[in-house]
């Protein structure tokens, strides 16, 4: 016959399998549904108060990321839903309002070519044109590398460079901007923007403001501003942000 004291552990033993086996699941199916919308309190309810510790770091990262992402596709996701007529009528609004601030003769100001429904700058770039000053267009060069900017004007033909964006053909000459409109797909009210998440404005001001003062200057509608931005340390803040509706000064 087994002794008391054994069947009691057996009993115990199964008892605590299950139990065992519930909690790895719920650790399981908290990590494994973690990046599709589970919130951070529901993974630190399935953990053990240990195990928030060790991973503490990991969600937080985490966490920033995927906010990122969601912030990202619903600010993108009002700005497409604009008609044809609103944008045109929002890029007009941008050029009749101009900069907010003086544009001296020779002065470089940098645009881009539109993609993806974002707000055109050339009616603003020719508006500054016809003010004196000097327009460029980004050309994307290696990952990793800053953006060039190549000498441009409304008549002049464009190719596509490696990502599919019209650039200015190689043979143009090389500009570094005094001013640099940036697209965005999100933005807040302390000048924090969202990009498309390669990060090449943020690269780019960064490396070009070592050598000479940049201005950077966010074009958006309306729409496309959000709360808050989860800003990470890497990214460069903007000095202004314009819309159709309203200037955004983050310097004063």
């Amino acid at each position: 016959m087994v002794p008391t004291y054994f069947r009691r552990e057996l009993r115990d033993r199964a008892l605590q399998r299950p139990l065992r086996l519930r909690t790895l699941f719920r650790l399981i199916f908290a990590s494994s549904f973690y990046s599709t919308g589970f919130t951070t309190q529901a993974l630190q309810l399935s953990l053990r108060p240990s195990s928030r510790a060790m991973f503490g770091g990991t969600e937080r990262c985490m966490t920033a990321s995927a906010s990122k992402a969601d912030l990202r596709a619903a600010a993108l996701a009002k700005r497409d839903a604009l008609s044809d007529e609103q944008r045109a009528a929002a890029a007009q609004a941008l050029a009749k309002r101009g900069l907010p601030f003086e544009i001296t003769p020779g002065m470089v100001v940098s645009g881009y070519s539109p993609i993806r429904n974002e707000i055109d700058p050339a009616p603003l770039m020719r508006k500054l044109a016809e003010a004196g000053a000097r327009l460029a267009l980004p050309a994307v060069m290696a990952r990793g590398k800053s953006l060039a900017f190549r000498a441009w004007s409304g008549n002049d033909r464009l190719m596509l460079g490696p990502l599919g964006i019209p650039e200015p053909s190689p043979a143009a000459a090389e500009l570094i901007p005094d001013i640099m409109l940036v697209p965005l797909a999100a933005f807040d009210a302390a000048g924090h923007r969202i990009g498309y998440g390669a990060g090449h404005y943020d690269f780019t001001l960064e490396h070009l403001r070592k050598a000479k003062a940049i201005v950077a200057v966010g074009a958006a509608f309306a729409v496309q501003q959000i709360k808050a931005v989860p800003a990470q340390p890497h990214d460069v803040a903007l000095d202004y942000v314009l819309t159709e509706k309203k200037v955004f000064d983050f310097r004063s």
